[in-house]
């Protein structure tokens, strides 16, 4: 009973991973993944589907979260520049967290028994920890750009992390760079030079101080 349960999650760990392979193939041929990059275009089609736009931004920040090729940062501004900073903000952090939800249920439902077959059941042992510092591991990952947002929620759903756990540090770690993302977008919209040069500044000083406090962790650390 056991290894056939083993047997078909693997089976579905292969089925989800052949699917997204063949999705990035089909997203690669056609030019999609070159035309999400276009903030610009992204925007009017987002307008044009009317009180679908919305749907719409969820759907592929989702995709994007689960599909590392696929570009969200292009999908968040444009999302800023169709619907301003507020709602801009709502659609991309429902998106993000939709995404990062989904990762972590793959890797759960497949990626521990995958890494429990390979490894052994100790593997999965070594990886107990504080649920705080877990939750806690998440949150700041989500605040610092230079790591991969999939890949955190892929590797925290073969840990044994609370799934209510990851999923709020996951939305209190997004709605900054969700934030920034809008508004940024919201203000190249504008038009308005000086907006503009205002937000690059915010964002200046966010990555600063999100470089200097690792970089100091780093230091007390090594005390």
């Amino acid at each position: 009973m056991r290894n056939s349960q083993t047997t078909a999650q693997l089976l579905l760990l292969g089925g989800i991973v052949a699917a997204l392979v063949g999705a990035y193939v089909v997203l690669s041929r056609n030019d999609t993944l070159a035309y999400l990059e276009n903030v610009a275009a992204l925007k009017q089609w987002f307008l044009e589907l009317g009180v679908a736009g919305p749907l719409m931004i969820i759907g592929l920040m989702t995709l994007a979260i689960v599909m590392s090729p696929v570009p969200s940062a292009p999908i968040a501004l444009a999302a800023g520049a169709a619907y301003g900073h507020t709602a801009g903000t709502l659609y991309v952090i429902l998106g993000a967290e939709l995404g990062a939800i989904t990762a972590f249920a793959i890797a759960r439902l497949a990626g521990m028994v995958t890494v429990q077959k390979w490894f052994g059941p100790q593997a999965i042992q070594r990886l107990n920890g504080s649920q705080n510092t877990m939750m806690v591991i998440v949150f700041v990952s989500r605040l610092l750009p230079f790591i991969s947002f999939d890949m955190v929620s892929y590797a925290a759903g073969v840990t044994p992390l609370r799934f209510w756990r990851f999923a709020l540090a996951t939305l209190a770690g997004i709605i900054p760079a969700s934030f920034l993302l809008a508004h940024f977008g919201a203000e190249m919209a504008s038009g308005e030079s000086q907006r503009i040069g205002t937000t690059l500044l915010l964002l200046g000083g966010v990555s600063l101080v999100i470089v200097l406090s690792k970089w100091l962790s780093n230091r007390w650390n090594k005390l």
